[in-house]
């Protein structure tokens, strides 16, 4: 890991996040037409349930391979976004989103259970993304209901 060489702001930490976010909604491409692992410093950890824990840009890329291999579109509802600040490197984002999973649609809040909540933790110094832990269900068409009785009861799941 390489030592904070720049002192950043909030707002320029957000706007890393930001960048990282859109670019998952447009296919991994950043606004300035770069790849999405770009963001990442070279030894940086993303954590993706049923996944696990990506060590550097060779690992993250094939989680983003295996995930983004099942999503055919997804947005993210940028305008409600909840951020949480630390005062130091450490970034909370809490949103919703939306798209179109290998096994069906979904959409945050429909059906209220399901997947297109999540909350994305960030640590980032020098412009790059040293670590994100994300936290969702990845269950994005909501298929996964027979092992939950509550979920089963309302889906007519065995």
């Amino acid at each position: 890991m390489a030592l904070t060489t720049q002192v950043m702001t909030d707002e320029q930490r957000k706007s890393v996040a930001l960048e990282y976010l859109k670019a998952f909604d447009n296919g991994g491409t950043t606004s300035t037409g770069a790849s999405i692992l770009d963001l990442f410093a070279e030894d940086a950890q993303v954590y993706f349930p049923k996944w696990g824990l990506a060590n550097g840009r060779d690992q993250i890329g094939r989680l983003f391979a295996d995930v983004g291999g099942t999503i055919r579109s997804i947005r993210h509802d940028y305008a409600t976004f909840n951020w949480v600040f630390s005062g130091g490197d450490t970034v909370v984002a809490e949103g919703t989103s939306h798209g179109e999973h290998r096994d069906g649609p979904w959409r945050a809040g429909v059906p209220d259970w399901g997947a297109g909540r999540w909350c994305d933790v960030f640590e980032i110094r020098d412009w790059l993304i040293q670590r994100v832990f994300i936290y969702l269900d990845p269950d994005y068409a909501g298929k996964d209901t027979a092992r939950y009785p509550w979920l089963a009861r309302r889906t007519g799941a065995t």
